[in-house]
């Protein structure tokens, strides 16, 4: 029996209803304070409830998501396959709001955007680089959000252990496909793109990959 039947079955029930209604009327509360007060230096994100502020990141975490957007980004442009956001882009998604550290839009959805937008919907594919701070929250709440809004692709990068792990949505949950320490990882995604993974932590190997896709 499920948490829901668990709630379904008991006489409590009209009480608990109650109380969860109250429960998202002073989130939405807080989660509106977070979006009038959040700034743009600021890498923050409103979780269950709850604004996360992010602390600086490691150069090998900045080294791996600033080399990837640039090889997904660059792959992106040279084909017109829609947008690709790095760092900074805000997700609203339900209930929470995240900035993942790359995230691609196709380019249906990615048409639809104005310049001035601040709030994004969920994405075609997610990359989030692991922390010792995030990695709770980018293999928990994010996984199981990301899957339940339809985020297609969803890829974990640990830069301490040099690995890719690239996960596909079946039905709605994600299921691992390759967790890659060598070779190349191909995204399902994003027509034709394949990256070797070194090149998401070796700078010289970054730019071997880069002229790949731009030419020289």
């Amino acid at each position: 029996m499920t948490v829901i039947d668990q709630i379904i079955d008991s006489p409590r029930l009209p009480q608990y209803v109650k109380e969860l209604k109250q429960v998202l009327v002073d989130e939405r509360r807080r989660r509106q304070q977070f979006f009038e007060h959040v700034t743009e230096e600021q890498k923050a994100e409103f979780i269950n409830g709850r604004i996360v502020v992010h602390s600086p990141v490691r150069l090998e975490h900045n080294a791996a998501s600033f080399g990837l957007a640039k090889l997904i980004g660059a792959y992106v442009e040279k084909h017109a396959l829609g947008f690709v956001g790095h760092e900074k882009l805000m997700i609203s998604l339900t209930r929470n709001d995240y900035e993942p550290d790359i995230c691609y839009f196709k380019a249906a959805k990615a048409a639809k955007f104005k310049p001035t937008q601040m709030k994004f919907p969920a994405p075609d594919l997610v990359v989030e680089v692991l922390s010792a701070s995030t990695e709770k929250i980018d293999r928990g709440i994010k996984f199981e959000d990301y899957a339940a809004h339809g985020v297609d692709e969803y890829w974990i990068v640990d830069p301490s252990k040099r690995t890719v792990e690239q996960y596909r949505l079946s039905g709605s949950r994600y299921t691992l496909e390759h967790k890659l320490k060598t070779g190349s990882i191909r995204s399902e995604v994003i027509e034709g793109l394949k990256i070797p993974v070194r090149a998401a932590f070796d700078a010289k190997e970054n730019v071997k990959a880069l002229v790949a896709i731009v030419g020289t």
